[in-house]
């Protein structure tokens, strides 16, 4: 894992809005985007979209479009890893 992405899980104890997560961290929008597609590949992290509670598909090919439109929140395989690292 790298060190964004254990930053970026570091955050999604709770529902997190891209805005938020954005202020939370010290990185670029596309350092941002790559590292939640890695940790949604992996499984550790879930897209909520239009709203906090409705789970949205992971879509690659669109994803890239509208990852600064989305809710995350990371999944209990992803804090497992989180927290034994």
């Amino acid at each position: 894992m790298s060190e964004n992405e254990f930053d970026i899980l570091d955050e999604l104890y709770f529902v997190v809005s891209y805005p938020d997560l954005k202020s939370m961290l010290s990185l670029t929008d596309s350092e941002i985007c790559a590292a939640l597609q890695s940790l949604i590949k992996q499984g550790y992290v879930k897209i909520l979209y239009p709203d906090q509670d409705t789970e949205h598909e992971y879509d690659e090919a669109a994803f890239g479009q509208h990852c600064q439109h989305y809710f995350y929140l990371a999944t209990k395989a992803g804090l497992v890893v989180h927290n034994s690292i």
